[in-house]
């Protein structure tokens, strides 16, 4: 498995629009991509922090060479009209392969 990090400054007064658009995004990028979808953090900071798991590096690099673009316009333009800051082009912090993994899946993701 391997996961990139990103991260994002997101206007004031637009962070329900940003989360609106990020899980759209990421169901998209999940379905066209094949990643295995992400979790979003907001740091004590403010700003917000992605974790996305995909199979392997190679269908990241692919996707992320992409620009994981979508077809839907709307969501892409809801994300990028929130977003105030992040990494150049959007890069991730960090890409990292997954070694050991014990992370426990919470019930309500399974329903």
């Amino acid at each position: 498995m391997f996961v990139a990090v990103y991260w994002w400054r997101v206007h004031p007064g637009k962070e329900e629009q940003f989360r609106d658009a990020w899980r759209r995004g990421t169901a998209a990028i999940t379905r066209i991509y094949g990643s295995f979808g992400s979790r979003l953090h907001q740091n004590a900071d403010g700003r917000f922090i992605g974790y996305a798991e995909w199979p392997d590096e190679a269908t990241w690099q692919a996707a992320f060479d992409r620009k994981m673009a979508y077809d839907d316009e709307e969501t892409r333009a809801m994300f990028l009209d929130a977003v105030a800051d992040s990494p150049p082009d959007h890069a991730p912090i960090f890409t990292m392969t997954v070694t050991d993994d014990m992370l426990r899946r919470s019930m309500s993701s399974l329903i």
